[in-house]
């Protein structure tokens, strides 16, 4: 079985871009979500995705993915997937021998900007960048899924707060 162990963040300004070292367009889409999994379609340039996720909260969730037809996933985000898609910007950025990612969202997330960090166990240490805020692995509403049925926009506590 595939466990992604990943731990999520706000990020709380700028420091984090001159840092990137490359940076990737993803859309993504879900056909389906139920009470155990939740089935994605993700496209990245000349790449795509169809990806199962376990629908368990917290640091370490099982998940499948297997690369499809770009033109396939064209046609499932167009035609198949439910709620608005997920535009985000991810940046990498390598910080202290770390592999982060920064998701800048577009669209109706936009103004959301969320640092991951993918780590091989639950217990393992990292260096935590100065541009980090809270920690948000826990809270399912900056689970991309959840920013598909509820947007980041529509949010009233998180935009009163970033005006």
């Amino acid at each position: 079985m595939a466990i992604e162990i990943e731990r999520k963040f706000r990020v709380i300004d700028q420091r984090w871009r001159p840092a990137v070292s490359s940076s990737t367009l993803l859309r993504q889409g879900y056909l389906a979500n139920t009470a155990r999994a939740s089935i994605r379609v993700r496209l990245a340039g000349h790449e795509a995705w169809l990806s199962v996720k376990a629908m368990t909260r917290g640091v370490a969730r099982a998940e499948y993915e297997a690369a499809i037809a770009v033109a396939d996933a064209e046609a499932m985000l167009n035609d198949l997937c439910e709620g608005p898609l997920i535009e985000k910007w991810r940046h990498i950025v390598l910080h202290d021998g770390d592999r982060w990612e920064i998701d800048e969202f577009l669209g109706e997330n936009a103004g959301l900007v969320i640092a991951e960090l993918e780590l091989d166990s639950e217990t393992q240490p990292f260096a935590r960048p100065d541009w980090l805020g809270a920690e948000v692995t826990h809270e399912e509403r900056y689970y991309n899924f959840r920013l598909a049925q509820r947007p980041y926009r529509q949010w009233p506590d998180e935009l009163q707060a970033a005006r």
